[in-house]
């Protein structure tokens, strides 16, 4: 205990390192504030007795449960940052697909840059769309026949101001979380989605207890469930830490006095590359057809193909499952490139040994990767759905969403990350970490 006491007052001798907390914990208010401030023109009274009576287990329910009950409030920030992260989507997969964006991202900084400036773009574009589908949804929104958006306010007028102000809203968290990156601590879009997720757990708890006593639960096959869906998921965060080593041997040479190589180096190759990034792209695509049904909330047509795209239906599992697999291999393939790999060994004098160096090198390396990433890639996709079978046990979708799954996941990693940049400032100036190795694992995301 007195280990971690330390280590909390050694954070705060570090003048950068406390200044950058400081700001990080400001812009997070700023997000969960923002998250409570109404759309003018929506009756908040209305409203609220609106989302009572949805139900908690549809997907509407998991978009709110990312962007912290922002979508529940029907606030300014009710689309959260779920708009930057399909436009990221996109243009990850057109780069794998056009050419010009794969031009771009081998043009090192400067492609980089082109990229983000149009991933603001489509972040725009997103948003408009999407906030129009949230204003047809609100403007079909009844309480016992009172609409929750008045006759006097409603008009084009009130829409179009909605669709600015929940674009501006979407925009200025993309600005905060690249803020939070730059000037922060840890990665600032995904700790808008952590603070998000951490935000929704005293009400998935108060209304767990509250169906409990009212003998709607039963509190001891709830914790068997629970406790059984953290043992799974335990192990597979185990499981997918796991590394795969590849020996490279560095041929001996001569230069002057010196002898440089003739040393064996590993190559770690992690059963799951991609993170928690997989769940979050696919996550991102299922929220796609609810959000053309929110167009369209009078079609027959898109109300049957939206029934499927339920949380708990079989075919929402089983293509959420098959995405993550496809993301999971897709990520990996932009995070590691066996080729660039291959390549510097190459240049430095390294082989593997009985493999020849160049080619024959990187096949090596991607067929390893290739087999490693699929146990990884299917232990993320059943940690993912398994929220979706305990919910049908009894275990309410909220609740089930927030102790397993997706959410648990993406709240440990981005916790590990925020505690490996702090121990990097720690031990930079000689303070010891939270861990008495000073070495926390990165994740990606």
């Amino acid at each position: 205990m007195s280990k971690v006491t330390d280590t909390f007052r050694n954070i705060f001798k570090i003048h950068e390192l406390r200044q950058r907390i400081v700001y990080t914990l400001a812009l997070l208010f700023i997000v969960r504030l923002g998250a409570h401030i109404t759309i003018p023109g929506v009756d908040a009274t209305l409203l609220t007795e609106s989302m009572q009576n949805q139900s908690s287990d549809n997907l509407f329910a998991l978009y709110d449960l990312f962007v912290g009950g922002a979508f529940h409030n029907a606030a300014i920030f009710a689309l959260g940052i779920m708009p930057y992260i399909s436009a990221s989507i996109i243009l990850q997969l057109m780069g794998a697909v056009v050419p010009y964006f794969q031009k771009l991202q081998q043009e090192g900084e400067e492609g980089r840059k082109k990229i983000t400036q149009l991933t603001r773009y489509g972040t725009v574009l997103i948003s408009a769309l999407q906030a129009w589908g949230v204003t047809v949804r609100l403007l079909n929104l009844q309480v016992q026949g009172l609409p929750i958006v008045p006759d006097p306010v409603r008009g084009i007028g009130w829409v179009l101001t909605t669709i600015m102000i929940l674009t501006s809203g979407t925009v200025f968290m993309m600005w905060m979380g690249e803020q939070i990156t730059e000037r922060g601590i840890g990665n600032g879009i995904s700790l808008i989605i952590f603070i998000g997720i951490i935000a929704r757990l005293p009400y998935a708890i108060f209304d767990e207890i509250r169906l409990i006593d009212a003998g709607q639960r039963s509190i001891i096959v709830e914790i068997i469930i629970l406790v059984f869906m953290f043992f799974i998921i335990a192990g597979v965060v185990l499981v997918t830490q796991g590394t795969r080593r590849i020996p490279v041997q560095y041929a001996k040479r001569v230069v002057g006095r010196k002898v440089y190589g003739g040393v064996t180096q590993y190559i770690p190759l992690r059963v799951n590359t991609a993170g928690v990034m997989p769940i979050i792209f696919a996550q991102a695509i299922m929220f796609i057809p609810n959000t053309v049904l929110s167009f369209f909330p009078n079609n027959e047509f898109l109300q049957t193909l939206s029934s499927y795209f339920i949380y708990t239906s079989p075919v929402y599992s089983v293509v959420y499952a098959l995405m993550i697999v496809f993301f999971t291999y897709f990520y990996t393939a932009i995070a590691f490139n066996p080729k660039d790999v291959a390549d510097n060994m190459k240049k430095q004098g390294g082989f593997i040994p009985g493999i020849r160096p160049g080619k024959q090198t990187s096949e090596f390396i991607d067929n390893i990767l290739t087999k490693i990433t699929l146990p990884g890639s299917i232990f993320l996709a059943i940690v993912a759905i398994l929220p979706a079978f305990v919910s049908g046990m009894g275990v309410s979708g909220q609740f089930a969403s927030f102790f397993g799954g997706t959410s648990l996941l993406i709240v440990v990693g981005v916790a590990l990350d925020t505690l490996q940049q702090i121990e990097s400032h720690l031990l930079m100036r000689h303070y010891d970490g939270f861990m008495k190795t000073g070495k926390l694992r990165a994740r990606r995301y």
